[in-house]
């Protein structure tokens, strides 16, 4: 009787539930959060075991008894591998799923510290860091993908911001972490001190990222040519410029061998993934002006970055003899405002009254005005000389980083997040490593110009100033009766003023051409990319097209 009475009438139409939503991509709410929140978190303990390792490498080559030359392998090794592993790892976690891929990522980082201070050589050190490296590259790709994919539209440009922290805010927190555990805790706690953030990291994505299946179908058409051709390439690239000014590069047989094929084999690594039925990332993505714009604005705007943070911390270290402790607050003075600065810059840019372009350009007009600051450099400048170019850049560098992400994803429709996330994080990390060349190439040349000019004018001048005196070896003759030994001191004396003004003039001349490199891509970015509008979702009571 009840079931006669409740079937629908003859003829009358039926009305079918809507289908449940998948369990791997749950309602918003504070579990998503957590979970987002984890892979976050995630990512900034890649980033601290990269950027504090490399700032301490110096105590944590005199604690393992490692020499100079050897400890810049245990660097260029952890980078190349960390730079590859981001090019081809949207594709093992759409295979794996971004659950189980992150939270082993994430494990295998942290567990691979704890035997790195017992290292017995420099070989295996270079391996384990090579591992860590690679694990720790497997992350930022899918911070990216996470929150454009679980974050609702209406603040999608807020985890935009949230990605932006792991290349603002963490590697100007390098420098005072670093600090603080060889200081404080101990130089093993450099390695260490990803540990229980790391758990901490796990348990939060544990609970709150979506659970989403495994596809194990997709090792049918598994690119193995393209892994096989491109990690190497990526690799040796990287290398070439990390190693490449220390090893006068051209002149040194592995640059050369390295980069040629290194080139070669990478060229061929594009034409596959140009062809290939499932590439890692799509090189026709560069076809479009806003693609081209933003990714070519990110090399040149994290490179800037990293140049403009590497400057203050030589000079404080090279001239004025800081430790990092004491130049801690020159970091933290850009690091700790991005906590405010970056939601308040995605707030801005997410209004679709505000044109991310303009706020792009002004946000070079920032740096470019903390470089113009910067060129009044002098052997007389102490740590609280930099705070005011240094407030620029806590304005600038969120103002251009958070737009640049912006022209290059929302464009892009939900397939394309992994093929886009692929390419932006590798040439991120790539952004380091060319940062880290052209510092080391041009500190050295503009220094040795300088050197040279100095030198030359003391030539050229020095007996005219005779009769002034010499204050050098007036001030050193009362130390000692010995002539020689007070020559000698004086003209170590005269050496060391002469190399500190030379690497001034040499930070000097960088400081303009960043100017000019600001401006450059103020322009650029207001002529070629289109707008860009941050997301919405679709209203209900729009019609269906």
């Amino acid at each position: 009787m009840t079931i006669a009475a409740s079937a629908p009438a003859t003829g009358a139409p039926v009305i079918h539930a809507a289908p449940p939503m998948p369990s791997y991509i749950p309602p918003f709410g504070l579990r998503t959060v957590i979970g987002c929140l984890g892979m976050l978190l995630a990512v900034h303990v890649a980033g601290f075991n990269e950027h504090v390792t490399e700032i301490g490498l110096s105590d944590i080559r005199g604690a393992m008894h490692i020499g100079h030359d050897e400890g810049t392998w245990v660097i260029a090794i952890y980078e190349a591998f960390n730079i590859a592993a981001m090019a081809f790892t949207p594709w093992f976690y759409m295979t794996f799923s971004i659950y189980r891929f992150s939270i082993f990522m994430t494990a295998m980082l942290a567990l691979l510290s704890i035997p790195a201070p017992f290292m017995p050589d420099v070989t295996s050190l270079c391996i384990l860091r090579a591992f860590q490296g690679l694990a720790g590259g497997c992350l930022p790709p899918v911070l990216m993908t996470v929150m454009l994919k679980y974050l609702p539209p209406p603040i999608r440009v807020f985890g935009i911001g949230g990605y932006a922290m792991s290349a603002t805010f963490g590697p100007n927190l390098g420098l005072p972490l670093e600090a603080f555990w060889f200081e404080h805790v101990g130089w093993h706690w450099l390695y260490w001190e990803i540990i229980p953030t790391a758990a901490l990291a796990i348990a939060m994505m544990a609970y709150g990222l979506p659970k989403d299946p495994m596809h194990f179908e997709r090792f049918e058409k598994f690119n193995w040519f393209g892994i096989l051709v491109g990690l190497p390439a990526i690799c040796s690239l990287v290398i070439v410029l990390y190693q490449g000014d220390r090893l006068d590069w051209y002149r040194s047989p592995i640059i050369t061998n390295l980069t040629f094929w290194g080139l070669a084999a990478f060229i061929v690594f594009v034409i596959n993934e140009a062809y290939h039925p499932s590439p890692y990332f799509r090189i026709q993505y560069w076809k479009s002006r806003n693609i081209q714009a933003s990714l070519l604005s990110l090399v040149g705007i994290l490179a800037i970055c990293s140049i403009m943070g590497e400057i203050p911390a030589t000079y404080l270290e090279a001239v004025r003899g800081y430790r990092p402790i004491q130049a801690a607050p020159v970091s933290l003075v850009v690091a700790l405002p991005q906590l405010i600065m970056l939601p308040l810059i995605a707030a801005i840019c997410n209004s679709r009254k505000v044109d991310c372009r303009f706020v792009l350009a002004g946000g070079m007009l920032c740096l470019a005005g903390s470089a113009y600051l910067g060129t009044w450099l002098t052997v007389d400048w102490v740590r609280d000389n930099f705070y005011l170019p240094q407030i620029l850049q806590v304005f600038g560098q969120p103002m251009t980083v958070i737009p640049t992400l912006m022209l290059a994803t929302m464009a892009m429709g939900p397939a394309d997040g992994p093929f886009i996330s692929g390419m932006v994080n590798m040439l991120k990390g790539l952004a380091n490593a060319v940062a880290f060349a052209l510092f080391s190439a041009s500190t050295r040349r503009r220094e040795q110009y300088h050197s040279t000019m100095l030198l030359d004018h003391h030539g050229t001048h020095g007996l005219a100033l005779q009769g002034m005196g010499d204050p050098i070896n007036q001030q050193l003759s009362v130390t000692s009766p010995d002539s020689a030994h007070v020559a000698r001191n004086s003209l170590q004396v005269f050496h060391t003023y002469v190399h500190e003004q030379a690497l001034v003039l040499a930070l000097n001349d960088i400081y303009y051409v960043l100017i000019w490199v600001c401006l450059g891509y103020a322009v650029m970015n207001l002529i070629l990319p289109h707008r860009v509008y941050p997301p919405r979702a679709p209203s209900p009571n729009a019609p269906a097209r």
